[in-house]
């Protein structure tokens, strides 16, 4: 078991099978060393996190559900490589937040996810970031969030 397992043992988290890709698109692309990995909503087994933020879903809320994006996101870099110990480093998430006009927040959002791949990670899980509020994101979720992961030879 990698460190990266042993630490989402430790947090009690246990990786959901990958979400399949609602349109034409497919979940990962490996380039050379790098993993990117399409955007992924805060889906869980109960359904999700789903609303605008500011509205109908408060802070705290989206910020489990931008974590939950990131559960997501490491489940299918397992799936691409079979063993999260291949994962060298984080290079950067882009967060979308599906905010109200009246909230502004998006990055402390975003640290949802952001927070976790540290936490899993480690040293390794710091990333660069962008952090958006959109209009509206597919079926209704309050958080997406897309990642480009370097992976060792």
């Amino acid at each position: 078991m990698s460190n990266a397992e042993q630490r989402l043992a430790a947090a009690g988290i246990t990786l959901p099978a990958p979400v399949a890709p609602i349109a034409n698109y497919v979940p990962f692309v490996r380039s050379g060393n790098l993993l990117h990995i399409s955007g992924q909503v805060s889906l869980d087994a109960s359904g999700g996190i789903t609303g605008i933020v500011g509205e109908d879903v408060d802070a705290a809320t989206a910020v489990r559900a931008a974590r939950l994006c990131g559960i997501n996101l490491i489940a299918q870099m397992k799936a691409a490589t079979g063993d999260l110990s291949k994962v060298v480093r984080v290079v950067k998430l882009g967060g979308f937040v599906q905010a109200g006009p009246d909230f502004f927040d998006i990055p402390s959002i975003i640290n949802g996810a952001s927070d976790l791949m540290v936490e899993v990670f480690g040293d390794a899980g710091r990333h660069a970031r962008s952090a958006v509020g959109v209009y509206r994101l597919p079926r209704n979720f309050a958080v997406e969030v897309d990642a480009i992961v370097e992976l060792a030879s």
